[in-house]
């Protein structure tokens, strides 16, 4: 079975929410910053409490390896031991590493991140070299593996190459990505008619949304830019087929909710602990999760 027949069902059963763990020490309560050995301690610590907290309300976990990268050794250690945390409570990992070389350092970095310490379920890929960049990951569809390549982000900079005009027609950058993407997904399709290889498709303009759904009928997207972006569950909506089709992602907005409620009452924030931001969390995750439903409903 695909990874990606199994994220439809996480969908199906939890709702649309992809929580992304790009987890910074300082968005950690100050008190557990302290308490932790080390900055890598204290972000494992707080991510297997929100992971614990929302899993029930999240149909896969983000995980931004930049984050992880900047700790160093400590660092990429609780970025492999987070990933094994959410597979092994039977939670659908996407490792956001954005690789995009070609030939056998690609079949590397595949090897790297789809076996091994750094094993998860999906990956992000930028497909700016050509589809020899996004082949070599193939192999690992067997095992059920899957990829979210990017196709029109959520950052105010992808008008400067996604939306290039490459043809008379007036057909964009991020369309020729999506065609090809197509393609591929109609050769290595799951149960549902998803290809085993979706596309990031940010919530952020939605003013091509419905055409794009439309067109990319067999792409299940990644949605960013929901949140802390300016996308609403009403954009993020438009990006989903039959209810389903799509998970949206939110970062800061879930892993920094503690904060924002201890300011919006006028608290103290070095009271908090990862309890009570597992809590905040959870809210956050649990009125996104609503709030895209009850949009998807209209």
């Amino acid at each position: 079975m695909l990874n990606i027949d199994k994220l439809f069902e996480a969908v199906a059963a939890k709702g649309h929410v992809c929580v992304g763990l790009d987890t910074a020490a300082e968005y950690i309560p100050p008190a557990e910053r302290r308490r932790a050995g080390s900055d890598a301690e204290a972000v494992l610590a707080f991510n297997k409490t929100l992971i614990d907290s929302t899993f029930d309300a999240a149909a896969c976990y983000k995980v931004q390896i930049a984050y992880y990268e900047e700790m160093g050794i400590g660092g990429l250690s609780a970025y492999a031991q987070t990933l094994r945390y959410i597979r092994e409570k039977g939670g659908l990992v996407i490792a956001d590493i954005k690789r995009g070389d070609i030939a056998d350092t690609a079949l590397r970095y595949a090897k790297a991140h789809f076996a091994g310490d750094f094993e998860a379920d999906f990956v992000t890929l930028s497909p700016y070299m050509g589809m020899d960049s996004i082949e070599p990951w193939l192999s690992y569809t067997g095992a059920g593996k899957g990829a979210f390549v990017l196709m029109r982000t959520s950052n105010k900079g992808m008008r400067d190459f996604e939306y290039l005009e490459i043809s008379p027609d007036k057909k964009r950058l991020y369309h020729a990505v999506g065609d090809k993407l197509a393609e591929l997904a109609a050769a290595h399709s799951g149960t549902y008619g998803y290809g085993a290889f979706g596309a990031v498709v940010g919530c952020t303009e939605r003013e091509e949304a419905a055409e794009i759904r439309a067109k990319y009928s067999n792409l299940f997207f990644l949605i960013p830019g929901y949140g802390a972006q300016g996308g609403a569950a009403n954009d993020a909506a438009l990006l989903l087929r039959e209810g389903n089709g799509g998970v949206v992602n939110a970062s800061r907005s879930i892993l920094k909710a503690w904060s924002a409620e201890i300011k919006n009452s006028g608290g103290d924030e070095s009271a908090a602990d990862n309890s009570f931001a597992a809590e905040a969390a959870r809210r956050a995750a649990l009125a996104m999760r609503d709030a895209i439903l009850a949009a998807v409903k209209k």
